[in-house]
């Protein structure tokens, strides 16, 4: 069980890192669109499209980061008066619902990448599918984190 927790908390550290990444790619990109377009009048059509792209890889492998640390909105006040072995019952029902959400996130977007396969981002020449590789690496690391936290020690809750 040990060697699956430092597994998964270096997937965690390269979600977050990816996330990172994306998100400065993200800051140049939308800075270079802008100052091409009103400093110089020419805007590149590519553009809102790799931003696009950006935008979605923050959100899918920081919210995979941010399961993995169980650092979700929690709405906790009731939870925390409640005594310990109902609160590790509630966090084993909130794991399983995280895990079936990652599952229905992964099953969605493998679908949907494989129905715009063959279409193309006209701008970036790249298939639609493409935008489907985030949610389903997301699906990937936030399935195998609610996994740990189901099957691994669960500490006990503040």
């Amino acid at each position: 069980m040990e060697r699956f927790a430092a597994v998964c908390a270096a997937l965690a550290r390269a979600a977050l890192n990816v996330a990172s990444f994306c998100l400065a790619v993200l800051g140049a990109v939308v800075i270079y669109g802008v100052v091409l377009r009103y400093a110089f009048n020419a805007s590149q059509p590519y553009v809102e499209q790799v931003a696009l792209l950006m935008v979605i890889s923050v959100a899918m492998f920081g919210a995979a980061a941010g399961v993995h640390d169980a650092g979700h909105i929690g709405l906790d006040s009731v939870v925390r008066r409640l005594p310990e072995r109902v609160r590790r019952a509630i966090g084993a029902i909130v794991d399983v619902l995280v895990l079936a959400f990652a599952l229905l996130l992964l099953w969605g977007s493998a679908h949907m990448a494989e129905s715009t396969w063959h279409n193309t981002i006209p701008t970036l020449g790249i298939s639609e599918a493409f935008r489907y590789a985030p949610p389903i690496a997301a699906g990937l690391l936030i399935g195998l984190f609610s996994l740990e936290r189901l099957i691994g020690p669960r500490p006990a809750a503040s």
